[in-house]
């Protein structure tokens, strides 16, 4: 370590913060790190929540998280959500304000829930390497999936952003591309390419299935009573509503 990221390791340690254990466990990554030494918001950072836009997030990120060596880029999407929400939560509180719909009467309504209470969902274990090793139903292919980083994801993002305008962006290929590592023992990126493009629907909607129900990140889901007595079931996102309460 040079001289010069010790001293900015020093100087964050010296600042608040607290650990945030992360969803994956650090089973993902070669550094195994499990939790995180991670900032709380301060004045200064309302800079970063005022200016807002599509970077908030990474900035925010690039700022809180106190440990030297660790790209928030390369972290996991669960990962991702556990330090957005404690970064949240110590700086709002715990709870959040829904705006939703009855779906029976189609009237707005308003539901509190706590950020304070999320499960980490529970799957299969990767193997040594960080990966899923799965058959494909329909093409009977041995596949290994990783789960996404934050980066892979914001860079699909940006595609979609800047695809021509009338046509429609692939994003489901492009994710697909970038979950294979491995394909019947072949790691060509050129062969995979090939395959997530002529890949039968059953295998794909298999693929995002296995790694919704696996992929490590906090359960976000709700079931909410709406005004009616009808049931809800709501996933607690990361939009513009997340932070909205500095606002």
């Amino acid at each position: 370590m040079d001289q010069e990221t010790l001293n900015y390791s020093q100087q964050q340690f010296s600042l608040p913060h607290d650990v945030v254990p992360l969803p994956s466990q650090g089973v993902f990554y070669k550094n195994k790190k499990s939790s995180l030494k991670v900032g709380y918001l301060t004045a200064n950072d309302e800079n970063i929540l005022i200016a807002g836009g599509k970077d908030m997030t990474i900035n925010l990120l690039r700022a809180k998280i106190y440990e030297p060596g660790v790209r928030p880029e390369e972290l996991l999407e669960g990962d991702i959500e556990a330090i957005l929400i404690f970064l949240r939560n110590t700086a709002f509180g715990p709870t959040i304000e829904l705006n939703l719909t009855d779906p029976k009467t189609g009237k707005k309504f308003q539901a509190t829930e706590r950020l304070d209470e999320l499960n980490i969902k529970k799957g299969v274990e990767p193997g040594a390497d960080g990966t899923f090793t799965v058959e494909l139903p329909m093409s009977k292919q041995m596949v290994k999936l990783k789960p996404l980083s934050f980066g892979e994801s914001t860079e699909i993002a940006n595609m979609i952003d800047t695809y021509p305008q009338g046509r429609v962006a692939p994003a489901r290929t492009w994710r697909l591309q970038k979950e294979i590592v491995e394909l019947g023992g072949v790691t060509d990126k050129g062969e995979i390419q090939k395959f997530a493009e002529a890949m039968p629907l059953a295998d794909s909607k298999f693929i995002k299935k296995f790694m919704n129900e696996n992929e490590p990140r906090l359960d976000m889901g709700r079931v909410i009573i709406a005004p009616s007595g009808e049931k809800l079931f709501v996933n607690i996102g990361f939009g513009v509503d997340f932070f909205r309460p500095f606002f």
